[in-house]
């Protein structure tokens, strides 16, 4: 009997998986990506102090991430097109995507963190700021309910279309599923170029003080998620007229969605807490 199971075993393994797993073989994809990585880390921090090698370290550094990129997610494509990506596999898929999100989550908490240190407590930093918030030295901030309301109106907008885009796509409708995401890239694209309007017109730099700092590093690193958010649903967009995308099997799409969403998540914190709250109190032209 023992002999007999021990047979069957080896005739599963000789003639296919007897798992769910997908078992990826060796490849230099991700050598490559942590060697772009540091490349270009180390070549920012040479530009940075205007050393040798400044320039051309991290344009090699961005190169190899670029390339690295394409390479291994052309592989994840291709895998769920070859039917690799199991339920099992796609349920440790959104595990994944789970945590990097928290990742960011708590990237955000450090500039937010930063920016209620410098408000709670100005006293602590009275010399630089005038013991007061926002500074005594600033003559203007961005009124809360001008471009920002706007922008958080926009950002909210799409992410009821990406919302439609992907009950369109669950109920087989492929027509709505690409109207919905163009609706919520041209949204994306339209709210980074308001952002890139009121940074060029706004009365404070970003050196002139902790404020200054504060608020664009937040709000900055926030603008740039938006545009990493807006390429991730393009490649949706793409993917959706080459028909990759299935009501069953559409981890891609559901992973960018989940990222919109968190970036609209964010930025409705960032409005509430930076613009409104932060300039509470100060005299707006």
């Amino acid at each position: 009997m023992a002999d007999t199971t021990r047979q069957v075993g080896m005739s599963e393994m000789a003639t296919g998986k007897t798992h769910d797993y997908h078992i990826l073989p060796p490849d230099i994809v991700p050598l490559v990506t942590t060697i772009g990585a540091f490349t270009f880390t180390s070549g920012m921090v040479l530009y940075m102090h205007q050393m040798a090698g400044g320039k051309w370290v991290p344009a090699l550094g961005l190169a190899l991430l670029i390339a690295a990129m394409f390479t291994w997610f052309g592989k994840i494509v291709s895998e769920a097109k070859a039917g690799d990506h199991t339920p099992v596999v796609q349920l440790h898929q959104r595990y994944g995507m789970i945590l990097f999100i928290a990742s960011e989550v708590m990237f955000f908490v450090g500039w937010f963190w930063a920016f209620f240190d410098f408000s709670l407590f100005p006293s602590t930093i009275a010399k630089s700021i005038g013991g007061q918030w926002p500074p005594k030295s600033m003559e203007a901030v961005l009124d809360a309910f001008d471009l920002p309301l706007l922008n958080t109106l926009i950002l909210l907008c799409s992410g009821t279309t990406v919302t439609w885009a992907h009950h369109c796509l669950i109920h087989g409708d492929r027509e709505g599923l690409k109207k919905g995401l163009w609706a919520t890239i041209l949204l994306g694209m339209l709210f980074t170029s308001l952002q890139a309007f009121e940074y060029a017109h706004a009365p404070f730099a970003f050196g002139q003080n902790t404020y200054g700092s504060a608020f664009y590093m937040a709000t900055g690193f926030h603008g740039f998620h938006v545009i990493v958010g807006t390429i991730f649903l393009a490649v949706c967009l793409v993917r959706a007229y080459r028909g990759d995308f299935t009501p069953k099997q559409h981890f891609g799409f559901e992973a960018a969605a989940w990222y919109w969403h968190f970036v609209d998540v964010v930025w409705l914190f960032l409005y509430v807490c930076i613009y409104v709250w932060g300039n509470w109190g100060f005299a707006v032209d």
